[in-house]
């Protein structure tokens, strides 16, 4: 089964020949290596691209082990170069290169070769890209599969669809499944025995138990506002364990870096400035948020909202919380969307049952004096609409499926 990720072939396109390290980020098992292996390779071949112009190696595949020395892999490429054609060097988990800065630095003075790599989070971070390559590298974040690419492969509606899609995720493995244990056992598994190993292996962390708990936490309280203070609180007031505000900031750092969950910052809109107290977490993938929690804890209205910030993210927008002041009370922006000189104002709301519930989520957008566009995202089945206030309202579906949505 072939799942086209077209928009991050297209970003790997317009980079080429750039004259940078194309590096292919984000969390383990979202599709990097198939991105490279399959569908870039695909494409370089049927644009007239010799075979033995593309030099590619997976270098956690044992028959590839001699290639981890920096030396033999660096001799084995400028071997593979014959002639004053283009090459292409595609190298998959290049962390396992002992000093792989040093190589991959050392491609860029080889003029007719594009380098393009992906690594795993225990060792290969976004962080790293900007450090270790000396403003030579090129990122290229993938997410799992967005609500688009998971409907492409699918056997089902659209509403079969967003009730598995809500459930399991996106995790490009899933599509391989068709038992509902298949999907959860992985799901749990792939927590447990990756991320969280990864975690503690990069970070030499010790407290495994205090790192799941706060995993666990965060799982539970996903679109919630939260703090290092409130959250270390909570360790002592529910668990009656002490655990310091800069632990649980380094560990949160660390679930960051690792790709498995983002950070919203909150804004004041009329204050034009970051409130920096409190913020919001939400999982790369919901289907991981749920495995935390062994699916005890489903709340769509959480999830669909996880979904939208995820949504945004991979359309490429900045996405911050807003705040507006009304009479003094504070309410609250679902999300601010920024690219470019683009911004949309967009509320979640699972439903809307009746006049009240409208009110309340068209209230904050309402105090926002500015000319950008307001939408009101909903889980209802209900036709885009526009009200006299130039509000939007669409369905969860018209959001998701329509790339175009935000402007319609």
């Amino acid at each position: 089964m072939i799942i086209q990720r077209n928009l991050y072939l297209e970003k790997l396109i317009v980079r080429m020949h750039n004259g940078m390290i194309k590096v292919v980020t984000g969390i383990r098992r979202c599709g990097k290596s198939y991105l490279l292996f399959k569908l870039f390779y695909d494409y370089l071949i049927e644009t007239g691209i010799n075979e033995d112009h593309i030099i590619k190696l997976a270098l956690d595949d044992r028959s590839n082990r001699k290639f981890r020395d920096p030396d033999v892999l660096y001799t084995y490429v400028k071997n593979r170069i014959r002639d004053k054609e283009r090459y292409y060097v595609i190298l998959d988990e290049v962390q396992n290169v002992l000093d792989f800065e040093d190589v991959l630095n050392g491609f860029l003075h080889i003029e007719n070769v594009d380098v393009y790599v992906s690594g795993s989070n225990a060792k290969f971070l976004s962080k790293d890209v900007i450090t270790e390559f000396r403003g030579r590298g090129d990122e290229i974040r993938v997410y799992p599969l967005s609500f688009s690419e998971f409907m492409s492969v699918f056997n089902g509606d659209k509403y079969d669809g967003m009730q598995n899609y809500m459930l399991y995720g996106g995790m490009p493995q899933l599509s391989n499944f068709t038992a509902d244990e298949q999907k959860s056992t992985y799901l749990i598994n792939l927590f447990t025995e990756t991320y969280i190993k990864d975690i503690i292996q990069r970070n030499n962390f010790r407290n495994e138990d205090t790192i799941e708990e706060l995993l666990n936490i965060l799982s539970s309280s996903t679109g919630s506002l939260s703090s290092i203070n409130k959250l270390s609180n909570t360790f002592k007031s529910v668990k009656n364990i002490n655990v310091a505000p800069q632990t649980i900031k380094a560990y949160i750092e660390a679930f960051r870096d690792s790709f498995l969950i983002d950070k919203a910052f909150r804004y004041d809109i009329k204050g034009k400035k970051y409130i920096n107290a409190t913020n919001k977490y939400y999982f790369t993938d919901v289907g991981l948020r749920n495995a935390r929690l062994d699916f005890r804890q489903f709340e769509p209205t959480h999830i669909m909202e996880n979904i939208i910030y995820n949504e945004l993210k991979i359309r490429g927008f900045n996405v911050d919380i807003g705040v507006v002041e009304d009479n003094r009370k504070q309410l609250e922006v679902d999300f601010i969307a920024n690219l470019g000189n683009k911004r949309y104002y967009i509320q979640s709301a699972y439903r809307l049952p009746d006049a009240e519930k409208i009110q309340t989520e068209q209230r904050p957008l309402m105090k926002i004096n500015d000319g950008y566009r307001k939408i009101v995202v909903t889980g209802e089945k209900i036709p885009t609409v526009t009200d006299e206030h130039g509000i939007v309202t669409m369905n969860i579906y018209e959001f998701l499926l329509n790339q175009n949505s935000l402007n319609l």
